[in-house]
């Protein structure tokens, strides 16, 4: 029965799964069987979809630090630079121990140059942007913004 509540609706799987896992958890014995791999698949992706948070915060900072640093004149620079500010709160927020050891910075830079270079604005051209990623890991969970855009307006590596 659980494998079929579980392809119709989640939420209700979830909520069968869990009053059942209390009562085991309490001694009681239970007659429903637990959904034990779908149990242990779940709880796996609670840790990945928040490794993903995570690095979809710090990919969305850099691509509006970025942003900020190749048109600094632009209408949209404050608004980019409080997006930045809130995307890296949240994510110095969120952010684990374990997935400091799992976070690919250069990986995520490389997505927010891809997004900050398909850019367009009203004020002109770009200024040039790194193409490797300017920031450690730490400096962007410190949040100095003025620091961080001073990173991203290095020359470009070759």
């Amino acid at each position: 029965m659980s494998e079929h509540l579980y392809d119709e609706d989640a939420l209700a799987w979830a909520d069968q799964q869990s009053e059942l896992l209390r009562k085991v958890a309490a001694g009681e014995r239970v007659n429903a069987p637990l959904d034990w791999p779908r149990i242990i698949e779940e709880i796996h992706d609670v840790g990945l979809s928040e490794l993903r948070a995570c690095q979809s915060l710090l990919q969305q900072a850099m691509t509006h630090l970025l942003k900020l640093n190749a048109w600094p004149a632009s209408r949209s620079a404050p608004h980019w630079r409080d997006e930045a500010g809130l995307f890296l709160d949240d994510a110095a927020r969120r952010l684990t121990a374990s997935m400091r050891r799992r976070v690919d910075l250069d990986e995520l830079y490389a997505k927010a140059l891809r997004r900050a270079a398909a850019t367009t604005d009203d004020a002109g051209a770009p200024r040039a942007m790194p193409a490797t990623c300017p920031f450690t890991l730490d400096d962007l969970l410190n949040g100095e913004l003025d620091a961080l855009l001073a990173a991203a307006g290095r020359a470009p590596s070759p």
